[in-house]
């Protein structure tokens, strides 16, 4: 192997079924997705429909959801009960909520971020310091569609007890007997 493969930090999650392996290549890169707790939401335009459905999934699964503004319209148009933080670069106005998204995360009252990266703007700079923060305090950050499906996938997987630990040599017999078996 040479040194750009070395280099790299990849891992890999092997299961049964895709949750269970996104689980597993999680834990390794980042520590484990969380069972319960709060998830905050804040999603470009282009994302917010295609997150209705693993946002819901969470919030079926217990998780409190908090969101910005937009995110929250459009989670609560859709059935999906959350909690409204203001945006980082947002001053406190009377009637709007008091805490940031920033100042929760920091807090320690969320235990998983979704954000997608909005583009060239104000939200742009809200979301790298989103996702800066949630970083320096350790918890998952996610950044596309595709992985928030995946982590809600993984976390069904935890949720359930369906992640476990199989050495190599379990897994070369599997794949042997089911060659053997054709």
């Amino acid at each position: 192997m040479g040194p750009e493969m070395k280099s790299t930090g990849e891992v890999m999650g092997i299961d049964r079924d895709f949750g269970s392996a996104f689980a597993k290549s999680q834990t390794a890169a980042y520590g484990s997705l969380p069972a319960h707790g709060t998830v905050f939401v804040s999603v470009a335009n282009r994302d917010k429909r295609s997150l209705v459905f693993p946002v819901k999934r969470l919030a079926d699964l217990g998780f409190r959801v908090l969101a910005t503004e937009g995110t929250a319209e459009m989670l609560r148009r859709n059935g999906i009960p959350c909690d409204e933080v203001r945006k980082h670069f947002e001053s406190p106005q009377p009637g709007r909520p008091e805490m940031s998204a920033v100042d929760a995360i920091r807090a320690g009252e969320v235990d998983m971020v979704i954000n997608t990266p909005y583009g060239n703007s104000g939200p742009r700079i809200d979301g790298y310091e989103i996702r800066s923060v949630a970083v320096a305090v350790n918890i998952p950050c996610i950044t596309t569609v595709q992985g928030a499906s995946a982590a809600v996938q993984g976390i069904e997987a935890g949720i359930r007890g369906d992640i476990g630990v199989r050495s190599l040599q379990e897994l070369h017999r599997a794949i042997d007997s089911r060659s053997t078996d054709r």
